[in-house]
């Protein structure tokens, strides 16, 4: 148990850095590393991310909202939709056989490679102009998608709901990610409920990777004010290739 314990502090010790370095939610580094020291699987990995998320979530919400950096508005429109697809995501995921969503989270960690690498050059790209009732349809069309992956996926959601909001609706990168965390705080939950429900999560790590997350996003964000960002994007995202790839290679035992 003490073991166990250590070990989910480091593993939440060391995504924490991650997204505090660089801006990208910790999920993508937790997953691999539960999967690969911890030995658990998949499925299993993915609920207790996705429910450890949750908690730094509300930390993350509250420090953007004192800020202003939150839309509270957005966010309660993205979480219309996001609630209802985490829990689709979630099953989906539990449906899948192990080695299909390893492929799956391979796939996912490229994307989130990709967006981590383009992510500084988003808000000099074209954006469109919405009216009022175009923007609600919109986010609610971000949330559909975003929810889906969160729970799906074991993750805050933030790979693919930061972008959108930066590059179609034109947001600032820090109210996209404030928004964007309020979001996933009642999404994650829902996602996370319905993992904890299909036996998908490992209470005894959650104390251990929460504190480790916390902590790790501190000491990430301000060592990130000393360090070259860019050089920092691209070799973080050449890890998670490389880890994508390894993901993506998992055999079919059925063969």
């Amino acid at each position: 148990m003490k073991s166990r314990f250590i070990h989910s502090l480091w593993i939440g010790l060391v995504a924490g850095c991650f997204g505090g370095l660089v801006g990208l939610g910790g999920g993508v580094v937790m997953i691999p590393l539960m999967v690969a020291v911890l030995k658990i699987t998949q499925h299993r990995a993915h609920g207790t991310s996705l429910f450890a998320l949750v908690f730094t979530g509300i930390t993350g919400a509250i420090t953007y909202g004192m800020k202003g950096s939150v839309d509270f508005i957005a966010s309660l429109i993205l979480a219309v939709t996001a609630i209802f697809t985490a829990r689709i995501g979630a099953k989906f995921a539990h449906s899948l056989p192990e080695w299909k969503l390893k492929r799956a989270f391979g796939a996912f960690l490229i994307f989130a490679a990709l967006i981590l690498i383009a992510k500084p050059y988003l808000a000099e790209l074209y954006h469109f102009e919405f009216g009022v009732t175009a923007k609600i349809i919109t986010l609610l069309v971000i949330g559909i998608f975003a929810g889906f992956l969160a729970g799906m996926m074991g993750i805050g959601g933030g790979t693919v709901m930061v972008p959108a909001l930066v590059l179609i609706l034109n947001y600032g990168q820090h109210i996209a990610q404030g928004t964007s965390l309020l979001c996933m705080v009642p999404a994650g939950a829902v996602g996370a409920y319905t993992h904890l429900k299909l036996g998908n999560v490992i209470k005894e790590l959650l104390p251990g990777l929460i504190v480790g997350i916390i902590l790790g996003t501190y000491i990430g964000s301000n060592i990130a004010h000393a360090l070259a960002d860019a050089y920092l994007r691209v070799i973080f995202a050449f890890i998670i290739i490389w880890t994508g790839i390894r993901f993506l290679k998992t055999p079919n035992p059925a063969k």
